[in-house]
This record gives C-alpha cells, structure tokens and sequence, in this order.
C-alpha cells in the first residue's frame, strides 16, 4: 500500500535544515513573521504536487508553515496552473475561518509578489489525516459526518451571496485545475463519452451558487481535537456546491479498493455525508443539488483512473476495469439519487470479491 503524508502536517524531522530562495525569507520578514538575523530552520513538508511547503522553526515563536505555488504541478502529464491561485486561497482561508470557526487553518499573512502563504502549523499527532485514517481501515461515520456539516454549513453561508461571488470569480483556474483535468480528460481517454462528460463540465462550469472548496479530499482533511481542518483550496470557486459534495464521496468510494477489508465502513461513512449534507441545503431544493452531485460522482471516480489525476493506490488492471464497469453506465445514464451508485459500487465490489 503506497502512504504519501499530507505535506502540511508531516515534516521530516530527520532531515537537515535546507536554504529556501532568498525572496521566500525577503516574504516572511515583509510579513513581519522572521526578524533580520533570526537563526531560522526551514524544514521541507512532503506530499504535495502543486506548492512548495515547508515547517518553520522561529527562535522563541511556534512554528509555522510557508506555502509557495509552483506553476507545474507534479504530476506525470504536462499539468501548468496559474501561481495567483495563492491569493484565492488566502480569501478562501478567510472567509471559511470567519463564517465556520476551526473549519480552515488560520492565515498569518500572505505575499503576493512571491505567491507565498503563511498559516499556522498544525502537528500531527493532534491533527491525523483523515486519509491516512482511511487507508488504514479506519472509517468513522461521525468523521464523516463532520465533514458534511461544516461543508454544508460554508456553502449555505455563502449561497446567493454576491460579494462573495465577485470575490471568487475563478472559473478560467477551476476549469484549468479540476474541470479540464478531470472531465475532459478523460472524454479524451474515452471518446464514446466525449459527449456526456464535455456536457457535464459545461452544465457544472456553469452553475454558481456556493463558495466551493473544490479539492475536499481526505489527503486535505486533518481530524482535529475541535472537528475537521480543510487544507489545500487552491481551487477555490464560486460555482456548483455538488462538485464539493461529490469529489469527496468519490474518494470514499475509491477507498473501498485501497482497504477493501474496510468497505462496509466506507459505505457508512458515504451514507452518513450524504444524510448530514443534505438537510443543510437551503439555497436550492436538496434533490436538485444530489441529482447534480450524482451525476458528477461517476465521471469523477472515473477520472481518477483516466483522467490527468489518477489516484496513486488503483494500479492493478483489474481495480481499473472495476472502476469503469460500475462508472461508465452511470455516466451514460445518470442517477438522480447518491444511495443508487452507492449500491451498484457495493455490488461490484461484492462481485469481485467472490
């Protein structure tokens, strides 16, 4: 089982202190976060394919981390996003913190000029992974269910709401960082579904409704002492709330090949989202938002093997082929409830066991 630690939490506490680029030390001090002469200990975070991200360690100050963009992501295909992603993500960090308490880390300070930001270090032996749990078999309903409602409570506050939706007017980065990777990537991989994926990117670029996250994955999700901690919102937007609510019941479902031994909890753990998000949908009828969010789900689980982005714990050909029996009907002929593609997972699953 391959284990990447989520790149904010995990510093490798073995490994020296490096030099980082002069501007990245220039930043922190126009933050005000480092003094001239500070003895300043710069420790690389693994895990990440879009930033730069470090632990840093301040004489007599906690610590805290640094993230800088990179304009190529980390990934096998030629994947270029645009560095001002940071800024979207500083105002995503804001307005979360503000509307949800506890619900983001909290922003220290941030510098354009370099794409930096600065945040609070949260250690790991408070705040564990909530994929790391996963992987490790361990799927708690009530996780997941703190998740939904933090998630529902972030896009009922700011449903309908204009300032919100001339502050997240990042629908060019969104189609560039999820939906062109993801859907119509994989509409090139297969071209029988070109129409019903490129439809689907459209229809989805096209709803704006919520301030979405856009990345609510358990690689980006530390279970706190005082609930969950979203990571990583580069791809903040104001757009479709469905996209959230799928991506992550998409990973649940994907986890039920990386620790099948586990796949009852993680259909648990997928109910329990959906019967916590739902009733907090008050900006649109809840069954509009679940036939949206079910018919995103397919199209996501499969991108995740054909897209620009495949989850590094699918590798057998026949976890793939699995993957795209039970994706591709639905996709072809979309559901209008989460609990049907739930059942026909589970029973390809059970299929395959036998």
């Amino acid at each position: 089982m391959i284990r990447r630690p989520r790149c904010y939490e995990v510093a490798m506490a073995t490994d020296p202190p490096i030099s980082v680029a002069p501007e990245v030390e220039a930043a922190l001090s126009r933050l005000g976060l480092i003094g001239a002469g500070d003895d300043v200990r710069f420790t690389p975070l693994t895990g990440g394919v879009s930033s730069d991200i470090w632990r840093v360690d301040r004489p007599g100050q906690p610590p805290i981390c640094v993230k800088q963009a990179a304009s190529q992501l980390r990934v096998e295909a030629d994947w270029r996003v645009p560095v001002e992603r940071n800024a979207f993500e500083a105002a995503w960090l804001r307005r979360a913190g503000d509307l949800v308490p506890g619900m983001a880390p909290r922003l220290l300070g941030e510098d354009r000029a370099t794409g930096l930001l600065a945040m609070e270090y949260l250690p790991p032996g408070d705040y564990p992974v909530w994929k790391q749990q996963l992987l490790d078999g361990q799927a708690d309903p009530g996780v997941a269910t703190a998740v939904a409602d933090r998630l529902g409570r972030l896009h009922a506050a700011t449903a309908h709401d204009n300032a919100v939706a001339n502050a997240f007017q990042t629908d060019e980065i969104f189609w560039g960082i999820r939906l062109d990777p993801y859907l119509i990537a994989t509409a090139t991989a297969h071209p029988d579904l070109h129409t019903e994926l490129e439809r689907l990117a459209k229809s989805t670029a096209a709803t704006r409704l919520a301030l979405v996250h856009g990345d609510v994955s358990p690689k980006n999700i530390l279970i706190g002492p005082d609930g969950p901690v979203l990571l990583d919102a580069e791809c903040a937007w104001y757009g479709d709330p469905a996209f959230d609510l799928a991506f992550c019941l998409n990973h649940l479902l994907l986890k039920c090949l990386a620790a099948p031994q586990a796949m009852a909890d993680f259909l648990s753990c997928f109910n329990s989202m959906v019967s916590a998000y739902l009733p907090r949908v008050d900006w649109e009828p809840p069954a509009d938002l679940e036939r949206r969010a079910a018919a995103l789900l397919p199209a996501l689980t499969l991108a995740r093997v054909d897209g620009k982005s495949p989850v590094e714990y699918i590798v057998a050909d026949a976890q793939k082929a699995l993957v795209r029996r039970a994706a591709i009907p639905q996709i072809k002929t979309p559901r209008d409830q989460l609990s049907d593609i739930a059942e026909t997972w589970r029973r390809a699953l059970t299929d395959a066991q036998h």
